[in-house]
């Protein structure tokens, strides 16, 4: 499992005191896209200029704990196969501070010709995906 760490910026702080709930998939996002690209390579800038968009399909999100100001965070990204499905690849992701896990989520996606055409999962995955999953 692929590990960031991180730290809670001050502007993601509403009034009480505790980060606001829509900057938590900022914080998966970061994660997501660093693993993509050092792990399974994936650049996703280089995808999306040769017309090739990875995009999220929808995603699941349970907060567990507040995280606040100044709090160092772990996020976590690991790359799970969707049974059954020949267009759509998940990330199964958690932030871990003090030890605790303060959210889950699992996002679903999928890569989308910018120029139309049927969604699919780019062969990268694909090859990751034979290499770290046991048949």
């Amino acid at each position: 499992m692929y590990e960031l760490t991180m730290q809670v910026k001050d502007e993601h702080i509403d009034f009480q005191g505790i980060v606001d709930g829509l900057y938590y998939p900022y914080y998966f996002e970061e994660c997501r896209h660093r693993y993509v690209k050092e792990v399974c390579g994936v650049d996703i800038v280089e995808f999306a200029k040769k017309g090739l968009n990875l995009v999220l399909a929808e995603y699941t999100l349970k907060f567990k704990a507040s995280l606040k100001k100044d709090d160092k965070i772990v996020v976590v990204c690991e790359l799970v196969p969707i049974e059954g499905s020949r267009s759509r690849i998940g990330f199964f992701q958690q932030i871990i501070c003090n030890d605790k896990i303060a959210a889950e989520a699992n996002f679903i996606a999928t890569c989308v010709p910018a120029a139309g055409g049927r969604p699919f999962i780019p062969d990268e995955f694909k090859n990751y995906l034979d290499k770290v999953v046991i048949k």
